[in-house]
C-alpha cells in the first residue's frame, strides 16, 4: 500500500480506538462512581456528576491517546509508512 492508504487506515483505526477507549474510560469511573458514591447524593448532583464524569473521560482519552502515539512515533519512524496530513504552507502537494 502506499502511504496515503496507510494514514488513511491509521487515521480510520485510530478513531475507532480512540472512541472504544473513551468509551472504556467512562464505564470504569461510572462504575467506580456508581459503587463508590452515588446512593448517597440526590439525583441533582448525579445528573451533573455524569457530565462531569463525561468530559473527564474525553480530557483522560486525549492525555492517553497522546502518549500512545508519541510512543509510537519513537517506536517505529511513522514519517516512513504515512503521508502528512496537512502540508506545510508554501509547498506544493506531490502527486
Amino acid at each position: 500500500m502506499n502511504k496515503k492508504a496507510n494514514t488513511i487506515l491509521f487515521m480510520l483505526g485510530a478513531t475507532v480506538a480512540n472512541v472504544l477507549l473513551m468509551v472504556a474510560i467512562f464505564i470504569v469511573l461510572f462504575l467506580i462512581y456508581g459503587n463508590l458514591i452515588a446512593g448517597s447524593l440526590s439525583p441533582e448532583v448525579n445528573q451533573i456528576v455524569l457530565i462531569v464524569l463525561f468530559l473527564g473521560s474525553i480530557a483522560l482519552t486525549y492525555f492517553l491517546y497522546h502518549r500512545i502515539i508519541k510512543w509510537m512515533s519513537k517506536k517505529w519512524d511513522l514519517d516512513e509508512y504515512f503521508d502528512p496530513i496537512f502540508a506545510r504552507r508554501g509547498q506544493s502537494k506531490k502527486d
